[in-house]
């Protein structure tokens, strides 16, 4: 089923929904944040919540009943709190949506829907998770409140995954070129807003510390000034992952004070890559993530070849129980 005929099936079965939670770890809970964000900022009716799976679990939100969808996501689907997140709202009579690249994995056993994605295939690939969960936001906004851009993110839907792709098959020689300048750094940092706020996250968290062993921090480009910027000096590296759409002003300023004081930054800019001109400006805030996230793939590859540093390898994920 698509996501169109599950919320459609799921508005069958319960005419009032009040919350929408979705529930993650790590890379997974954060492509599930555009939807959230997306939801924020047009739900009028809705409470949505957006959790790591392990705090849902032992401080599970009062909200999960009948009236509640959950939208969870795995790559693997063996995640073990997330397989134990979808059995609790369950248990509790939720509706309950699954996003993992297996189909028959642990996370599929207590899901009312299962959404199966690609992956490996291509850079597009990788932004099925996060698209997916995007267009489930998008139908349970259209079919329980109405949502007047509705043909808008359509029209975005039929065309991101193929600009993505280009966008970063385009990007290699800047890619290879961030490579050489970052490869020797004990520390990098990264930042954006809106929509692409966990981005940041997952890149700072997932391919900085987890795939490459960098140490690194992550923040909203709203916050740098008020803590981060303290840190600013010549040389110290950053990432800025720039938007386009409501937000840009926000990484603009903190874009404008990294290069007052010289440091080593890297602007991923999704202007560069030509969103506005496939994407219609009215809804052009919800794809940056997908758009840079393809992007910066790119990236994390050529640092990792840089560093001889294969992206896959660990010292404890998969290889210790924890």
């Amino acid at each position: 089923m698509n996501p169109k005929q599950i919320i459609k099936e799921i508005k069958g079965k319960q005419e009032e929904i009040k919350s929408v939670i979705f529930v993650g770890c790590g890379a997974s809970k954060a492509e599930l944040y555009p939807a959230k964000f997306f939801l924020d900022s047009n739900a009028k009716n809705l409470r949505i919540s957006h959790y790591t799976a392990n705090e849902f679990n032992y401080k599970t939100p009062a909200s999960l009943d009948e009236t509640a969808i959950v939208i969870s996501a795995s790559l693997g689907g063996s995640t073990p709190e997330t397989v134990k997140a979808n059995a609790k709202a369950k248990e509790r009579g939720a509706h309950v949506i699954s996003l993992t690249n297996a189909a028959n994995s642990a996370l599929t056993k207590d899901a009312s829907y299962v959404i199966c994605h690609r992956f490996a295939e291509n850079y597009g690939a990788k932004l099925e998770k996060m698209g997916y969960a995007l267009e489930l936001a998008v139908e349970i906004l259209e079919q329980y409140e109405g949502y007047a851009h509705y043909e808008d993110m359509q029209i975005a839907f039929s065309k991101i995954y193929d600009l993505s792709q280009r966008a970063a098959e385009s990007a290699i020689e800047d890619a290879k070129k961030f490579a050489e300048a970052y490869k020797n750094d004990p520390v990098i940092y990264v930042m954006s807003s809106g929509a692409t706020n966990e981005v940041a996250y997952s890149t700072s968290i997932c391919l900085m510390m987890e795939m490459q062993w960098i140490n690194s921090g992550s923040f909203h480009s709203g916050e740098f000034f008020h803590g981060p910027f303290e840190i600013v000096d010549k040389d110290v590296p950053f990432i800025l992952l720039m938007n386009e759409g409501s937000t840009r002003p926000i990484d603009s300023r903190a874009l404008t004070f990294l290069q007052r004081f010289d440091t080593k930054t890297t602007v991923v800019d999704a202007l560069d890559y030509g969103l506005s001109s496939a994407v219609p400006k009215a809804v052009v805030d919800y794809f940056n993530p997908m758009l840079l996230t393809a992007v910066f793939r790119v990236y994390a590859e050529e640092l990792s070849y840089a560093r001889k540093h294969p992206l896959t390898k660990r010292r404890y994920m998969w290889k210790l129980e924890y």
